[in-house]
């Protein structure tokens, strides 16, 4: 049941009897009642009337009897409280419900998600954990909805390090690199310090470029040991990027030259100081002359645009993308704008077909600063979630659920804030009990399932007898407003907020609200409000990317 839209449909005759025209009543969740309608407020101008007068007029005509009851409050809000009865039934059809109340898109797309993506021959860092966990809940969330969800993790497999990684590499398996960190910044140091290293290296650049197949299978080697890391942290951390989403630079690297001849043939090119350039409308640098996109660098050599663009003309082209999320740093803003600019302008972005750069803030110290190591160094994500895990057995009462709590915890503190601020690494903020926590909202899960699992007798229909079993029901019955307003958006953290409003709302009926020791009827309802909390806390942790561990 839609609340917001089951009273709109009341009020909005009403309007439209006041004000002789169509007037949307724009019903919202207050704080000041259940809902509220700000509507008459706009209409003052327009009819020549004060909006407590308007607002008293559509209260007048307004149509909610066993709906609601309504009171015109400030300047001319309409105020509204929900029956009890309409609660209930409210929280009843949820109970029936295995999707909650929340619908299936009428308008499912092919969804493209670009994230996570790092760079072979390196263990990912603190610094890929937005990408990866806010790209990871836009997947789960937009594939629930209904969408045809598309998983697409670029790697940076492919370009002029490979030479200095493979000849460092030599015959060896690559599977016997055990840190890949400590392998790259060996290759890099000798290739700065090595005169004939690095003559070396760079005819392996060559050899990998032509093709040369002793080359290229020592690459596929390097790649293949990268992606082992890469799936055992992802495994790790419950993200679900599989081998199968792997999608590299390497994949456009004889799409390039296509992609440049097209671009050249519209028009879209002109040479730069040796560089082959776009330079869409709109972009300038800091002197006000146009910022160029280099798709081909003054040596021949591509540049990242060209990747990008070829990255993009496949997704649309071939996989018939009709919306492309790039899950990418807030810096990257200016660069993806142009991408998108000069896709359009080469016919790759049709009309219906749309592509957005999903920004995302920085992780900060406590100090701060970047989040980084004493020495200054990034941070490994493994060593986080080690710690992560550590912390958390103190939390815990087996492995299994300290994993779930630490991890959870982590992931959690980088969704429940606005993804394009920043926000600060504080351990023993992420792991308290208490506030917009993880840990908290797997607690609360934890306790509803508690108290189902000492009942003897089964949860039956919600009846509303309390103000906190009131309260906990209008929340449940927001669920599905705050998920369709996510298909678009793309905020995780309005869904960590939702959930966290329910896991207090549920811990404000545990306190005033006694379920076991309740009478017949009571008892049986208020288990119902507990599976259904519990039931509701566990979908939305699980869009979160979230385990609910049990017991906790």
């Amino acid at each position: 049941m839609n609340l917001e839209a089951l009273l709109s449909a009341r009020l909005a005759p009403a309007f439209a009897q006041v004000a002789q025209e169509t007037v949307d009543p724009a019903v919202r969740r207050s704080r000041q009642a259940d809902f509220q309608s700000g509507a008459a407020l706009p209409l003052a101008g327009p009819l020549g009337r004060s909006p407590r007068d308007i607002a008293a007029s559509v209260l007048a005509v307004a149509d909610l009897a066993g709906i609601a009851t309504a009171e015109v409050s400030g300047p001319g809000f309409l105020n509204l409280r929900l029956t009890d009865e309409v609660l209930a039934a409210g929280a009843n059809e949820l109970t029936a419900d295995p999707r909650l109340g929340v619908p299936r898109t009428p308008h499912p797309e092919r969804v493209v998600i670009d994230y996570s993506s790092p760079n072979i021959a390196k263990e990912l860092t603190v610094g890929h954990l937005r990408s990866t966990v806010i790209g990871d809940a836009a997947a789960r969330l937009l594939a629930w909805l209904g969408h045809d969800v598309v998983r697409a993790n670029h790697l940076g497999d492919w370009g002029t390090a490979f030479g200095m990684l493979i000849e460092h590499l030599g015959p060896a398996d690559a599977a016997s690199i055990t840190d890949l960190t400590a392998f790259y910044q060996a290759a890099r140091a000798r290739f700065d310090d090595d005169e004939e290293f690095r003559s070396r290296s760079r005819l392996r650049v060559v050899a990998l470029q032509s093709g040369d197949e002793q080359t290229l299978r020592q690459w596929r080697h390097f790649v293949a040991a990268s992606q082992r890391h890469l799936l055992a942290t992802y495994d790790r951390l419950g993200v679900t990027l599989g081998p199968g989403d792997f999608l590299g630079e390497s994949f456009y690297n004889d799409k390039l030259a296509a992609v440049v001849a097209e671009l050249i043939d519209k028009g879209l090119l002109r040479e730069s100081e040796g560089a082959l350039c776009a330079f869409p409308p709109g972009f300038t640098g800091r002197g006000g002359d146009p910022l160029p996109l280099i798709v081909r660098k003054s040596d021949g050599g591509f540049g990242y645009a060209a990747t990008d663009l070829a990255a993009l003309r496949y997704r649309t082209g071939e996989l018939g993308a009709t919306r492309l999320l790039y899950v990418v740093g807030a810096p990257q803003r200016t660069h993806f704008a142009m991408v998108y600019a000069v896709a359009a302008a080469a016919g790759w972005l049709p009309d219906g077909v749309r592509a957005e750069h999903v920004a995302f803030g920085s992780i900060l110290g406590t100090d701060g600063r970047m989040f980084r190591t004493r020495s200054g160094g990034s941070v490994k994500l493994a060593a986080v979630l080690d710690e992560a895990v550590a912390r958390a057995a103190a939390l815990a009462p087996s492995a299994e659920v300290a994993r779930a709590v630490g991890i959870g915890a982590v992931k959690y503190a980088d969704l429940a804030g606005d993804r394009t601020s920043d926000y600060v690494f504080d351990w023993d903020r992420m792991l308290a009990l208490t506030g917009n926590t993880g840990p908290y909202l797997q607690y609360a899960y934890a306790r509803t399932q508690a108290i189902l699992e000492k009942s003897a007798t089964a949860p039956g229909p919600v009846r509303i007898t309390a103000p906190a079993e009131r309260a906990l029901a209008l929340e449940l019955l927001g669920f599905a407003g705050v998920l369709t307003g996510l298909d678009e958006s793309l905020e995780p953290h309005r869904l960590a907020g939702y959930l966290h409003g329910l896991g207090q709302a549920f811990s404000v009926f545990f306190q005033y609200c006694p379920v076991l020791r309740a009478p017949a009827g009571v008892r049986e309802s208020r288990l119902g409000l507990c599976d259904l909390t519990g039931r509701t806390l566990r979908q939305g942790l699980e869009l979160l990317g979230i385990d609910t561990p049990q017991p906790l």
